[in-house]
């Protein structure tokens, strides 16, 4: 494995892409940016200390993301059954900890869901933890602190 440092435009334009396929609804190419041993993490409690410990919307390892992309694509779950379009934006990229092969970005996100004729904007702290692999860019970890998690649970049909 190469020990290039990560620089912010290219961990940027990772997650512009990221942030394409989910819109595309391309989870398969989705699930291919994860590192094995990635954790997807939605907690609902914005300030725990360890996600790990406490409630969460969504705490995945490599097999639930895969659990989570087959019930999302097999038009059998109530809440991805139609899909819901979705636009999502990125800015405000900050590094939060650079290593020789690693970057930890954080981010604001804007996302706006189509469905049943309404739409509905979710905004989130986004942080993603990547690591230089072969062939490019992995998701070690990637965590969204939705700003009303904590208020308002409900039904997300996709992926954030």
């Amino acid at each position: 494995m190469s020990t290039l440092a990560i620089a912010i435009e290219e961990a940027a334009a990772f997650i512009w892409a990221e942030a394409e396929l989910l819109d595309r609804l391309a989870y398969a190419e989705w699930l291919a940016l994860w590192d094995p041993a990635g954790l997807y993490v939605i907690p609902i409690e914005r300030n725990a200390a360890d996600a790990a410990e406490a409630l969460n919307i969504a705490y995945d390892d490599a097999a639930m993301r895969e659990a989570r992309v087959r019930r999302l694509s097999s038009g059998f779950s109530m809440s991805a059954a139609p899909p819901a379009r979705t636009v999502r934006t990125s800015s405000r990229f900050v590094v939060e900890r650079a290593g020789a092969a690693s970057i930890v970005v954080r981010c604001a996100q804007i996302l706006l869901e189509y469905k049943y004729g309404r739409t509905r904007t979710l905004g989130a702290d986004v942080t993603f933890d990547l690591v230089r692999a072969e062939g490019g860019l992995k998701l070690m970890r990637k965590t969204v602190l939705l700003l009303n998690s904590d208020e308002d649970l409900f039904g997300i049909g996709y992926l954030l």
